[in-house]
């Protein structure tokens, strides 16, 4: 199953992607988080359902200093994670 997850809300400057990283990694994911210039947080992320849905409640909750304020999500065809590898972040230095 592959989600897009779009987290709006106080999700930058806060260690919002190192948290998606740690959290994705711990339940095995694949794919990779990144801050959108818009002031967002975008996910894209590849696993079994139930996985998936524990990292949604994660990003529903946060870092600590983080404030979202709504989670957007949208299924994808399984296709579009196939060429995904372990969880990533992108545009970090």
């Amino acid at each position: 199953m592959v989600i897009h997850f779009l987290v709006t809300g106080r999700v930058q400057g806060v260690g919002f992607r190192w948290f998606v990283h740690r959290e994705a990694q711990e339940l095995e994911l694949k794919g990779w988080v990144r801050n959108t210039d818009e002031g967002a947080v975008e996910v894209l992320a590849a696993g079994d359902a139930e996985d998936l849905a524990e990292l949604k409640e994660s990003l529903e909750r946060g870092p600590r200093g983080a404030r979202v304020d709504r989670v957007i999500e949208q299924k994808l065809a399984d296709n579009e994670g196939a060429g995904l590898s372990s969880f990533q972040i992108e545009g970090a230095v």
